[in-house]
């Protein structure tokens, strides 16, 4: 079987919006990013995927300019659905705004999939260059000491009926762990277990050093540093590494 033609990037994008709806009345995490873009008058976020939390900004009401930006042409594509707010294919460290926004962010731990060093430094001095003189960059990241990867497994398979009323069965596991990177497969597969579709990514899992290094580099201040999404400290149990920096 074609998994291509069987499983496209459009159903990819789909499934992708049902596996992960944006609800903060039941993630703390998309609360905590709903709030910092509504008080903001204007916004970038990078790897916005599906655009789900830009769109949930313009239902509320904001009234300033929104952009959305991200490689995948799959996902821009459900995110134009939309019209309201832009919307650029294209990656961070390519990105040419100058001084054009007062917060950026990047959500649902898409500043892991900044793997070498050049990508960071290029990525974090384009977000930079787009910010504001003291405007705000947000995001977070799975703190390396919960080992998250150990749980990618088949056996945390997830069942769930798509868009068409198919029945589907998502998974990861973990490839390889390399210093600090981890190569992971995400596979989905219909109800009769035939594979459909593998994606193939890799993580990376910076220490609060040697990314507070980075942001130091590209000319970033920390303001806030949090390891709970309901604004606790981070500690040797955190899961997460949650960051606003702020333009100097």
């Amino acid at each position: 079987m074609d998994a291509a033609v069987a499983f496209s990037d459009a159903d990819a994008a789909a499934l992708y919006d049902l596996l992960n709806p944006w609800d903060a009345k039941r993630f703390p995490s998309d609360a905590f990013y709903d709030e910092l873009v509504m008080a903001a008058g204007s916004v970038l976020d990078v790897g916005c995927g599906t655009g789900a939390m830009l769109h949930l900004a313009r239902e509320r009401g904001h009234p300033g300019r929104l952009v959305g930006l991200d490689p995948d042409r799959a996902a821009l594509a459900r995110a134009r659905r939309r019209a309201d707010i832009e919307w650029v294919e294209s990656t961070a460290a390519a990105a040419r705004w100058n001084a054009a926004f007062d917060l950026a962010t990047m959500t649902s731990h898409a500043f892991q999939c900044l793997v070498t060093d050049a990508e960071l430094r290029a990525s974090l001095a384009a977000v930079h260059t787009a910010l504001r003189n003291g405007g705000r960059f947000a995001f977070e990241m799975r703190h390396p000491q919960a080992r998250a990867w150990e749980d990618w497994n088949p056996s945390k398979a997830t069942d769930i009926v798509d868009a068409g009323g198919r029945t589907l069965r998502v998974w990861h596991e973990t490839e390889s762990v390399t210093g600090d990177v981890v190569t992971f497969t995400g596979t989905t597969a219909a109800a009769d277990g035939t594979v459909l579709r593998v994606d193939r990514t890799s993580l990376r899992f910076l220490d609060v050093a040697l990314l507070d290094a980075f942001l130091v580099d590209a000319g970033f201040g920390i303001e806030a540093r949090y390891g709970t999404w309901d604004g606790g400290p981070v500690t040797g149990t955190s899961q997460e590494i949650i960051t606003i920096a702020r333009r100097r």
